[in-house]
């Protein structure tokens, strides 16, 4: 009776931490803080594995960002499913998680980048639920999620650029590589002004952008200078360009708006200029 007793209890205590856990996984908002815990440790775990093991576990770890956004966003994605949604959590667990491997190997910094990463992540994870929503109706928040996205997608652009341009790999690689990643970072950019759930609707704005940023990588290809320094003036250039097309979007494209993006591309190509040569 005794271990009847001890197994009844057991159960009882285990069927109390199952609903325990249920109700804490039941809110979008814990379930998002959750899952930024988990890959801010895989991040920080990164670092101590070297060779391909270590870029292995930051693709896992993209694909992982993803799939918790899904998790998070499953009962408001049943009847208004965009696959866009998808693209930048994924980009940027990538972009973060392969700049963060070539870093110094400090704790400092190893803190401060995963700090980074989880304040971003979180930030992302609530700006993509809100477009979710806004694609059903219209909500406050939207403008604000789309300064957040933007100010990722900027960063995880030039994280990225920022690899790509280490690697001193085959022109033909780099601009491949380059071309695939834009696309989709793109395609994702534009579909927060948009909302469109059918991406062969932006499919026009995205390639001709793409192609603009794979004409300017290809120029600076040729160029010598750090990798730090060319990826600056490139997401300079894409910052230009979606900044320009989300103005079109807005009906705002005017003299004056045109001009600041102008100037824009003037420092940044002076700055280029002055930090690298001619190959």
């Amino acid at each position: 009776m005794a271990n009847l007793t001890r197994t009844s209890n057991s159960r009882g205590r285990v069927k109390k931490l199952i609903v325990s856990v249920s109700r804490i996984l039941s809110s979008k908002r814990q379930k998002f803080i959750l899952s930024v815990i988990v890959l801010s440790v895989g991040l920080f775990s990164s670092e101590y594995i070297l060779g391909k093991s270590a870029i292995s576990i930051v693709f896992v770890l993209s694909i992982l960002t993803s799939i918790f956004l899904y998790i998070g966003l499953r009962e408001d994605l049943k009847d208004n499913f965009s696959w866009q949604v998808f693209i930048l959590p994924f980009f940027y667990s990538l972009a973060v998680g392969l700049f963060y491997l070539l870093v110094p190997a400090r704790l400092i910094t190893r803190i401060g980048m995963t700090s980074l990463y989880a304040l971003g992540l979180y930030s992302l994870y609530l700006s993509q639920n809100i477009f979710t929503v806004s694609s059903i109706r219209t909500i406050a928040l939207l403008s604000g999620a789309r300064t957040v996205s933007l100010v990722l997608t900027l960063l995880s652009y030039f994280f990225l650029s920022n690899v790509v341009l280490s690697f001193h790999i085959n022109v033909f690689i780099t601009l491949l590589l380059i071309f695939i990643y834009s696309f989709l970072i793109i395609l994702q950019a534009i579909w927060t002004y948009t909302l469109e759930k059918n991406p062969l609707s932006e499919i026009f704005w995205t390639l001709s952008l793409t192609i603009c940023l794979s004409e300017v990588a290809l120029f600076l290809w040729f160029r010598l200078g750090s990798p730090t320094v060319l990826a600056l003036f490139l997401s300079a250039i894409f910052y230009v360009l979606i900044g320009l097309t989300h103005a079109w979007f807005e009906k705002r494209l005017f003299r004056g708006v045109i001009l600041e993006y102008f100037w824009l591309t003037v420092v940044a190509f002076i700055f280029l200029v002055l930090f690298t040569n001619f190959g």
